[in-house]
């Protein structure tokens, strides 16, 4: 058998935990697929004291992650630490600068510095592995490196966020409100104490935009991404998409059309027939579309301590083996600048939820503006008397000052559906910003 591969662990926290229990509990099930020993000899962290539930006495210990990262005593460093600047950059640079190979669960990082880091890892001959960056335990990278060699892919797209679909999943089964359950998502733990990173979509971004690159051979380009989060999804939403034989999901979708690639992050209204309709709580699913395999659904549990550890000590099991391939899936010389498709031409039905004063000639006024940017309703919804309301007639009922009222595209472009919205806001017809849901098919 091979001399053994010896790993620097640089961050502690659940996942490095996890990584440390894993190769402990499954010690001869990972020597035999790796055909070597695979040992820890060292580690980094903030704090040594803290109680991590690993015994740590036996690996040497960095204050300077850096310094752990150009040890002469590690073959492989694994990046724990997350943050896309910082410790996390500077250990993983000087880990490539001193050949050592490196595996990372931090997305932020791959987001900004994909690319770079990917050249950096060819140049040095290393091995770049990042399987546990996106979707914790689901085999997403490994499949579209390997699996999907053969095929062109046409389009990918994924619920990325388990914070964001326990969230969405729970608003739909106890008919709360966003911000009561997001509450309850933070005491037990699926949120954090600031969850803007995780709701409002930019967690999701940073796995997209390096699922991108591997799809559709591309650099690496997070700013390039339509961000947009969960927070003004209601529940009243959720049960009106549920009426109407939808739910809504935060996607992450990326897409090669006539004018670039389109990234985009948003809710989404997704019919129940499709599968990914049906993943709920905490759980990820990524499909990928290529012109000769056609859709390919891949669920599981997109964090954690387990799930993330199984994917980063899948990639040390690659290394153990020699198997080395460029980062992003083809040599980053043959990597194409990204080219970034006009949004605004994006086609597909919209779901619009308008707060409608209650006064004689608004529903008219509406639908005119409508009718102006040749969008097509398919119908209209009302809350209050619960009933669809015919876009023809005139609803002269009082007693309320607003009306709410949703209505439901056609296919249209994203332009005029944005144009039509911006004047029946300036109209004065409604009482607050309406709320525009994609409705997708895929």
């Amino acid at each position: 058998m091979s001399e053994p591969l010896k790993r620097g662990i640089a961050g502690l926290g659940t996942v490095g935990a996890g990584v440390l229990q894993l190769l402990e509990s499954n010690a001869d099930a990972v020597r035999r697929r790796a055909g070597r020993d695979i040992v820890v000899t060292a580690v980094s962290a903030r704090s040594r004291t803290r109680n991590r539930g690993v015994d740590l006495s036996s690996y040497e210990w960095f204050d300077d992650c850096a310094e752990l990262a150009r040890s002469a005593d590690i073959d492989v460093l694994v990046e724990l630490i997350g943050g896309e600047d910082g410790p996390a950059k500077a250990a993983v640079e000087a880990a490539m600068g001193a050949k050592r190979h490196v595996v990372t669960a931090n997305k932020a990082l791959l987001a900004y510095h994909g690319t770079a880091l990917a050249r950096l890892a060819e140049d040095n001959g290393i091995a770049l592995g990042f399987e546990a960056a996106i979707a914790g335990g689901i085999p997403i990278v490994k499949t579209m490196r390997e699996s999907f060699a053969g095929n062109r892919a046409e389009k990918i797209f994924g619920i990325l966020n388990g914070t964001c679909n326990y969230i969405l999943t729970t608003m739909k089964r106890e008919g709360r409100d966003f911000a009561a359950v997001l509450d309850d998502a933070q005491r037990l733990g699926y949120a954090e104490a600031d969850p803007t990173f995780d709701v409002g979509g930019f967690d999701t971004a940073h796995k997209l935009a390096v699922l991108t690159s591997l799809a559709f051979g591309t650099e690496v380009d997070f700013g390039s991404i339509y961000v947009e989060g969960i927070e003004r999804v209601t529940a009243q939403d959720i049960q009106i998409a549920g009426e109407l034989g939808y739910n809504i999901k935060l996607l992450g979708v990326a897409s090669e059309t006539d004018s670039g690639i389109e990234q985009r992050v948003h809710p989404t209204l997704v019919p129940e027939r499709q599968s990914i309709a049906q993943v709920d709580g905490a759980f990820n699913a990524v499909v990928v579309r290529g012109d000769f395999v056609g859709n390919l659904m891949l669920e599981g549990l997109g964090a954690g301590a387990g799930p993330t550890a199984s994917s980063v000590v899948a990639d040390i099991v690659d290394i153990a083996r020699g198997n080395i391939s460029p980062p992003l899936g083809r040599p980053s010389s043959e990597l194409r600048p990204y080219e970034r498709a006009r949004m605004r031409a994006h086609e597909g039905g919209y779901y619009v939820a308008l707060q409608v004063r209650d006064r004689p000639g608004a529903f008219a006024a509406i639908a005119h503006r409508m009718a102006e940017q040749e969008i097509s309703l398919k119908s209209i919804v009302q809350r209050g008397n619960e009933k669809n309301v015919d876009i023809d007639a005139e609803d002269t009922h009082e007693g309320q000052e607003t009306r709410a009222v949703v209505l439901i595209t056609h296919d249209t472009l994203e332009k005029s559906i944005r144009d039509a919205l911006g004047n029946i806001e300036a109209d004065g017809d409604v009482t607050e910003a309406p709320r525009m849901i994609r409705i997708e098919q895929l």
